[in-house]
């Protein structure tokens, strides 16, 4: 049997080798794999799977780089492919991290959260909170989600958290977070004062689909716990040994 699709992707991905990656993505959607399996189940966890390369000194900067500008050109050619739905009339906030790749995977949920009817307005990172703040106030969204907040803005994001509920511009808006350090500090998402946490892409877009409003000084709504399930077939999601995405590349 053929090497799952996420690891044959990783190979040349973790080297910079753009028309490879390319080449195996155009296949997949050849053979009729869609654009949602091709975002959840390889360029995802290929993201992941380099973050933490990256975070670990296994890589360096210009191989992260390098690896994320391919994924985003890729999640780029996926987003006109997605399955759409009609417009459900909500609408979300997206922020992130300032980082490349927590810039990514913020654009990969945004395009399934459109792709899924919402009316979706992704800021990215690096915005002062008081833009934020009217923003929401603008748009009065239903949802406003934190993707990958790193460790050193922690406070920060507590901060943006509390000053959006003392100020009470949006008070049935539930506050989501996903990514990043969250991903990786059990608990850390209530610490900060969110409505919800979820890991992963395709298990937040589906909690999102039901999410009801805020009811203001309730207790939190919860985790989505992240499915241990395996898929099968070429774009399964593979949880890659360091020998397998490193093959290729020496540490460094």
């Amino acid at each position: 049997m053929s090497e799952p699709l996420l690891i044959r992707y990783m190979q040349p991905l973790i080297t910079g080798r753009r028309a490879e990656c390319f080449a195996l993505i155009a296949d997949a959607l050849a053979a009729d794999m869609g654009a949602e399996e091709l975002l959840c189940d390889v360029v995802w966890p290929a993201m992941v799977q380099i973050e933490r390369l990256y975070r670990d000194d296994r890589v360096n900067m210009a191989t992260e780089h390098m690896a994320c500008r391919i994924n985003r050109v890729v999640a780029d050619q996926l987003q006109p492919r997605l399955r759409t739905q009609p417009a459900n009339g909500k609408r979300v906030i997206v922020t992130s991290a300032e980082s490349v790749q927590e810039e990514l995977g913020a654009e990969i949920v945004a395009d399934l959260l459109q792709a899924d009817g919402w009316d979706v307005y992704l800021v990215g990172g690096g915005v002062p909170h008081d833009e934020i703040l009217a923003l929401v106030g603008q748009h009065r969204p239903e949802v406003l989600l934190l993707f990958g907040t790193s460790p050193e803005d922690v406070p920060d994001t507590r901060k943006l958290v509390e000053l959006i509920r003392e100020v009470g511009v949006c008070p049935t808006m539930n506050i989501v977070v996903s990514g990043g350090i969250y991903n990786r500090a059990d608990g850390l998402w209530q610490e900060v004062g969110a409505d919800l946490f979820s890991p992963e892409a395709r298990e937040l877009r589906t909690c999102l689909r039901d999410l009801p409003p805020r009811a203001p000084h309730t207790p939190r709504l919860g985790v989505v716990k992240k499915r241990r399930r395996r898929r099968k077939g070429a774009g399964a999601a593979t949880a890659l040994r360091p020998a397998q995405v490193l093959e290729a590349v020496p540490v460094m």
